[in-house]
């Protein structure tokens, strides 16, 4: 099963983060299957934090991918719509 979710890059108390679509077997910064966009959660400005492929996103939500609850509030944040099932 695919899942969108974080993984983390960056370093010591600098945390960085790219939203991917992985295999839900996979560790957490395992192989991925496409980058999708990013979040750096200490950018000083606000539309610098979230970066994201929207088109790329709606396609693999469409073929079923779940997402993490952290990604789940990302979306909600850029006005992305989730089916109520997921």
């Amino acid at each position: 099963m695919v899942k969108i979710r974080l993984k983390r890059m960056g370093r010591r108390h600098r945390p960085f983060y790219r939203i991917s679509a992985m295999e839900g077997r996979n560790p957490r910064d395992g192989r991925v299957l496409e980058e999708l966009g990013y979040y750096d959660p200490i950018a000083p400005e606000e539309e610098k934090q979230i970066k994201i492929n929207p088109e790329r996103i709606r396609y693999w939500l469409d073929k079923g991918a779940a997402t993490s609850e952290t990604v789940k509030d990302i979306l909600r944040k850029k006005g992305i719509a989730l089916k109520s099932s997921n």
